[in-house]
């Protein structure tokens, strides 16, 4: 077994509470866990960047879901990349850089078979975390092959200036969109979408209602909605979208912290008539689009036709409170948190 000098202990966070509502502070703890040294076929790796996203907030509730919740007590989990620093596995040597789901501390030891090694020379290691990782597939697939795209189809995308809707916004772009519209929480943000993304609309969702917005920036309609709020921006799109409409249902950050049934949407019965499609999506069942999404993405960064902008937060002491920022919608882009 090689290995490199590595501490016997390290910090880790657990998840000491279910939050009710809105998480706070006090339903995290940072505590002091043993490195365990890897067994046969196993790597430790010591983590570089973690990555918070916003379905971990529902893994903090006790309800069964499509991923289990997390466990009182325990190491939270979440995507990582870092280095091998000791290695029981044939087909991991110490230094190599590695991608794996054991985030929220700063040392994981896993099996080797869980972890996938990156290229820090194709792209920076957060990356791998980002724009050619989970979100950017999840961009990616729930555009190209759940939302059908169609070169001409006028877009809107909800939460447009997060780590999945930047993205979409801009492959749709790419890909030959009439019009892209986004929606954000900011002055910033909206002028962010439009004069760095290349959206040809935006709005800040707190100006006004939704739907008035929508409606001015689309009087037409539109043909496909990436939805990552829910509540009151499905309700606009569903009387926006034109008939066979499509709509990705791939987030609802708008009602994760709710306590009580979500306000809508109230006019689904609109779908009938439109013949509109609503469909879900979990980025875990487009793996096989891996490798061309890899390469068309990569190639998208290289010629500088894809714009990408990560949050970096600094410390693992920082991590829970990166993720509180990330519900409260500080981020632009990606939100990271690097060690």
């Amino acid at each position: 077994m090689a290995e490199q000098d590595i501490p016997t202990t390290g910090r880790e966070w657990h998840l000491a509470a279910r939050p009710d509502g809105w998480p706070v502070p006090t339903d995290f703890a940072l505590v002091e866990a043993p490195v365990r040294r890897p067994g046969p076929g196993e790597i430790l790796v010591r983590n570089a960047h973690l990555s918070v996203d916003p379905y971990m907030r529902g893994r903090m509730n006790d309800v069964k879901s499509y991923v289990p919740p997390f466990a009182l007590g325990e190491a939270m989990d979440g995507g990582a990349v870092g280095t091998v620093v000791a290695s029981g596995a044939e087909d991991f040597a110490v230094g190599d850089a590695v991608l794996h789901g054991l985030g929220w501390r700063e040392y994981a030891t896993l099996p080797a078979a869980r972890a996938v090694r990156v290229d820090a020379d194709l792209a920076p290691l957060p990356y791998y975390l980002g724009v050619l990782g989970m979100p950017g597939l999840t961009a990616y697939a729930g555009l190209l092959e759940v939302g059908s795209f169609r070169a001409g189809d006028t877009v809107f995308v909800s939460g447009a200036a997060g780590a999945v809707g930047s993205l979409v916004g801009q492959i749709a772009r790419l890909k030959g969109a009439a019009r892209v519209i986004g929606s954000a929480g900011s002055a910033a943000k909206v002028a962010t979408l439009v004069d760095d993304y290349g959206f040809d609309a935006a709005f800040n969702y707190k100006d006004g209602p939704v739907a008035a917005q929508l409606a001015a920036a689309a009087p037409d309609g539109i043909d496909l909605y990436f939805d990552n709020v829910g509540g009151d921006h499905l309700e606009a799109a569903i009387g926006a979208l034109r008939l066979h409409g499509r709509a990705v249902l791939c987030g609802a950050i708008a009602q994760y912290n709710d306590t009580g049934a979500p306000a809508g949407p109230r006019n689904l019965a609109l779908a009938i008539g439109k013949r509109l499609r609503l469909q879900g999506m979990l980025v875990g069942d487009h793996a096989a689009l891996q490798p061309q999404f890899t390469a068309e993405v990569a190639g998208w960064l290289r010629d500088g036709s894809l714009r990408y902008d990560q949050t970096v937060v600094k410390g693992v002491e920082n991590t829970a409170e990166a993720f509180l920022g990330l519900l409260r919608g500080d981020n632009t882009g990606k939100m990271v948190v690097s060690l």
